[in-house]
């Protein structure tokens, strides 16, 4: 789990996330979404509703093993939608969490 948030802290820092569902609705209509990560907490409702965008729109999304409350104390605002817009950050998330459920 540290390295989820390392990987979210780096993107933060770089300025390549995005927070919030609308914002992050808008980025992959817009195509610059590279991956879209979701807290494990957020609703059925949002999560049905961003596979249906990502699917759409053929932006990857992942789910992290940190509730919103865990983003919140990382990142300095609570989300439950998260969108990288660099394509290298996308790929370490991608790998981090790989790595993760493979432990």
């Amino acid at each position: 789990m540290d390295k989820v948030i390392s990987a979210l802290s780096l993107s933060k820092k770089a300025g390549k996330l995005i927070l919030g569902f609308d914002v992050v609705k808008e980025s992959v209509q817009n195509r610059t979404a590279k991956l879209i990560v979701l807290a494990s907490d957020v609703s059925f409702k949002t999560k049905k509703e961003m596979d249906f965008i990502c699917t759409n729109h053929g932006v990857k999304r992942i789910v992290i093993p940190l509730k919103m409350d865990e983003i919140w104390y990382v990142l300095g605002k609570r989300a439950g939608v998260i969108a990288i817009t660099d394509e290298g950050l996308a790929n370490k998330m991608n790998s981090v969490i790989s790595t993760e459920s493979a432990d």
